[in-house]
């Protein structure tokens, strides 16, 4: 799946549209992704001047994203009144910092769901080594009920 078919599915938008590239997914239970990390993105101006950081919130924004691809493309969700809320964190571990340059990949696996919220284990890699890990929760929404 490319950029262009992933924005079928998710509402955001560059600079904040944090998939690249779908390279492997299995209906209702795991999805792998991809984010390029560029030197061009607008956030690397300020973190860190001359020694750009990609920023963690965005890692885990990232891994949200992905969460929300795999709810949405598992259950045909292409309802343009429905967004996808990340709604809670635990357990997130930062374990090395990402740069411009590096290629993302991201790992989320659905482990529970309990009516609209959905549960997943979540992991960040470049080049096979873990940058980042966390339990992340989201929950499926009508933009027009909040």
């Amino acid at each position: 799946m490319t950029k262009n078919e992933i924005i079928n599915y998710l509402p955001h938008r560059y600079p904040f549209l944090l998939i690249d590239k779908l390279i492997d997914y299995k209906e209702h239970d795991y999805l792998i992704a991809q984010k390029n990390v560029s030197n061009n993105e607008p956030f690397f101006q300020g973190h860190f001047p001359n020694h750009p950081v990609f920023p963690g919130v965005l890692i885990l924004e990232a891994m949200a994203q992905a969460t929300a691809l795999l709810d949405f493309k598992s259950n045909k969700r292409n309802d343009p009144d429905l967004l996808y809320y990340f709604v809670g964190i635990d357990k997130a571990r930062f374990k090395k910092p990402v740069y411009p340059g590096d290629i993302l990949i991201i790992e989320v696996k659905h482990t529970n769901s309990k009516r609209d919220v959905h549960k997943f284990d979540a992991v960040c890699k470049v080049n096979d080594d873990i940058v980042c890990l966390a339990e992340l929760l989201g929950a499926v929404k009508n933009k027009n009920d909040t």
